[in-house]
């Protein structure tokens, strides 16, 4: 195989994979242990959400240090750090996990920031929208066994079972991580100046988020869109227990599954043009709005509704990240391309941190249901936000030449 399925790249992407796993049984377990230790919506939404927000303070420094260091070096100073942190849930209480949430998300902002434009970089643009889709996929792979994992070590009570899972992943992470290869030709520095340089730009380039117009576009609707993803992850293995039949790990999994099915058979058919496509972006976030209102309404209807909340969750999932960096890595000026979309994917990362950090005061002061209906409301917004009247025009033209 050649292009985005080169052996260099699945190895990437198996690293990818064994990363991740960790936080397929975390979100379930932490929320569920937080509830038994007797702790708010709020307080589970904090820690949650710290992980992410860790992530998205972090990430700006990343791209400097992996310049400067080197990849091969980070990657596996953090996989240790990583390793440390899942070793830390087994034996602490809510504020040991903060503090290894935190770890996390430190370690993430590089790992993700490496790998990511790294993908970018070596592929040729035909083959980048498969690449960052097969990243993705391969984050989200482990979300099919987690959580049916993570309740069955929950309804066992075997938290010593819980601990060597955690080792487990830690070692085979850290195996894969530490025998991967990279070209740091292109990433390592050349001088002292640069990393600063890097910096110095990074924090002018934080005007463009307002003042680049693509960049606008995409970070308001990836934000608004992982703010909702955000809330599922934190509450829906609460919010499953008040649904007849309801139960955490099926939802979870049908939507890891949903997300690795759509991203893999979709991953041609994501635009790789450079183009805005309204059609496109405007049914990914109906779908996205379907989804929360389905989710929203299941405890009057029942588990089918709730599960029908899982499915189109998870296409609306598949194609909005993959989608949007794809566009911006052609839209967004070259000079500092990299810098931009670091910016983009912090706002994806805060986005999933609200969805914890905002919305678990809702929870406490309404309902989970009336809480998923206002991500619903917010869904349906950005399908007004994703709409481009000029964008539109032409490809309703396009279509018509075609059609003649």
């Amino acid at each position: 195989m050649k292009g985005a399925l080169s052996w260099p790249f699945m190895r990437l992407y198996l690293l990818t994979l064994c990363y991740f796993s960790g936080n397929s049984i975390l979100n379930v377990i932490i929320p569920l242990k937080g509830e038994a230790w007797g702790a708010s919506n709020t307080t589970i939404g904090v820690i949650m959400g710290a992980y992410l927000l860790t992530t998205m303070l972090f990430r700006p420094w990343a791209g400097g240090l992996i310049q400067r260091h080197g990849p091969i070096k980070v990657l596996r100073v953090i996989l240790v750090v990583n390793g440390a942190a899942l070793v830390m849930y087994a034996f602490t209480g809510l504020g040991g996990y903060l503090v290894a949430r935190v770890l996390q998300g430190v370690c993430t902002a590089f790992f993700s920031m490496a790998l990511q434009l790294g993908i970018i970089d070596a592929l040729p643009e035909k083959d980048r929208s498969q690449g960052i889709s097969m990243y993705s996929l391969c984050s989200y792979m482990p979300g099919m066994i987690g959580p049916l994992l993570a309740i069955g070590i929950w309804q066992t009570g075997d938290m010593n079972m819980f601990a060597g899972i955690m080792l487990v992943i830690a070692v085979l992470t850290g195996g894969v991580g530490f025998t991967a290869k990279m070209d740091n030709q292109s990433t390592a520095s050349t001088g002292e100046s640069e990393p600063r340089n890097q910096s110095a730009a990074m924090w002018q380039s934080f005007g463009q988020l307002v003042q680049n117009p693509h960049l606008f576009k995409s970070s308001v609707l990836m934000l608004s869109a992982s703010l909702i993803f955000g809330a599922v992850t934190a509450f829906v293995p609460l919010y499953a227990a008040q649904i007849e039949s309801g139960s955490t790990a099926v939802y979870l999994m049908l939507q890891a599954a949903v997300v690795v099915a759509a991203r893999f058979v979709l991953r041609k058919k994501i635009p790789s043009d450079g183009k805005w496509h309204s059609f496109f972006m405007m049914g990914t976030m109906s779908l996205l709005a379907a989804a929360s209102l389905c989710v929203s309404l299941a405890t009057n209807v029942g588990a089918i509704l709730f599960y029908a909340g899982a499915l189109l969750m998870g296409v609306a999932q598949a194609l909005l990240y993959p989608t949007l960096t794809t566009y911006l890595s052609f839209v967004l000026p070259k000079e500092n391309r990299n810098v931009l979309l670091g910016l983009f994917i912090a706002m994806a990362d805060l986005g999933v941190s609200l969805g914890g950090i905002v919305m678990g005061p809702v929870a406490d002061l309404t309902s989970y249901s009336m809480m998923y209906m206002l991500c619903a409301v917010l869904g349906t917004a950005m399908m007004l936000v994703a709409y481009n009247q000029r964008s539109l025009l032409a490809e309703t033209t396009a279509e018509e030449n075609k059609a003649i």
